[in-house]
C-alpha cells in the first residue's frame, strides 16, 4: 500500500537473519484520482500531495510533517523491487517512514519522496519495534553479533539493542528478527543520503503469524 493508499484511506535489530514466517503480500496501488496532480516539470516522474489530504493525514496521525510530492508509481511493487528517483529533489532535511501493516518504507528529502520499496520486518517472536527513531549509527559491512554473524549490510542501527534498517534477502515467506529488511540496492542508496540523527518513524501493523 503506498502512502497516497493511505491519505484516501483517511478520507472516505538484535536484528539479522530472516525466519521463514508466512507474511501478507504488499502490494502498492495506482495513484487515487483526487490526489493525481501532476508535479512541476522540473521534477517528472511525481504526483503533487493535495493540502487537503495532508491535513487529513497530519490530522490524523499518519504523517508528522509535511509531504509536497510523492514518486508516480502506478504499478504494484512486489518482493525485492523498489523505486528511487531524487531527480531535481533539493537538498534538505531526510526522514524515513515505514509502514508495517502495509509493508512498505518511504524516503523523503526537503518534502520530496525519493525511494519506497516493499520491506521484511519481524515475526511475533522479535516483533519491530514502532515510533520515532534517530539514526544512532551507519555500518556498510555489519555482521549481527547475536545471530550467527549473519549479513547486515548498509545497516543503519536505531536501537540501543541493534534493531536496524539493512540490506535482505526480500522475499515472500521471510521475516526478520525485528528489523527493517529491504533490498540491498535500495539499502545501498538509502545508507548514500541519510546521516546520524536523521528519523525514522514506524508506523504500526499486524505482526504476521508463526507457521
Amino acid at each position: 500500500m503506498r502512502l497516497e493508499a493511505v491519505l484516501i484511506a483517511v478520507l472516505g535489530l538484535a536484528g539479522g537473519g530472516a525466519a521463514a514466517i508466512s507474511l501478507p503480500q504488499a502490494l502498492k496501488p495506482a495513484m487515487p484520482v483526487h490526489a493525481a496532480v501532476t508535479a512541476p516539470a522540473l521534477m517528472p516522474g511525481r504526483v503533487v500531495v493535495t493540502p487537503a489530504d495532508l491535513h487529513q493525514a497530519m490530522a490524523s496521525g499518519l504523517l508528522d510533517r509535511p509531504v509536497k510530492t510523492m514518486l508516480d508509481v502506478r504499478s504494484p511493487l512486489t518482493y525485492g523491487e523498489f523505486r528511487w528517483d531524487e531527480k531535481g529533489v533539493p537538498a534538505g532535511p531526510t526522514w524515513v517512514r515505514i509502514d508495517l501493516k502495509s509493508q512498505i518504507i518511504s524516503v523523503f528529502r526537503s518534502g520530496h519522496e525519493i525511494g519506497t520499496a516493499v520491506i521484511l520486518y519481524g515475526a511475533e517472536s522479535k516483533e519491530t519495534p514502532v515510533g520515532k527513531f534517530p539514526i544512532q549509527a551507519k555500518l556498510k559491512d555489519h555482521h549481527s553479533a547475536t545471530y550467527d554473524q549473519a549479513p547486515m549490510p548498509y545497516t543503519l542501527r536505531l536501537t540501543g539493542d541493534g534493531v536496524s534498517i539493512h540490506g535482505s534477502n526480500v522475499r515472500w515467506g521471510y521475516a526478520t528478527h525485528g528489523c527493517i529488511g529491504v533490498p540491498l540496492a535500495f539499502a545501498a542508496k538509502l545508507f548514500s543520503v541519510v546521516k546520524a540523527g536523521d528519523d525514522v518513524v514506524i508506523l504500526p501493523g499486524k505482526a504476521p503469524a508463526k507457521v
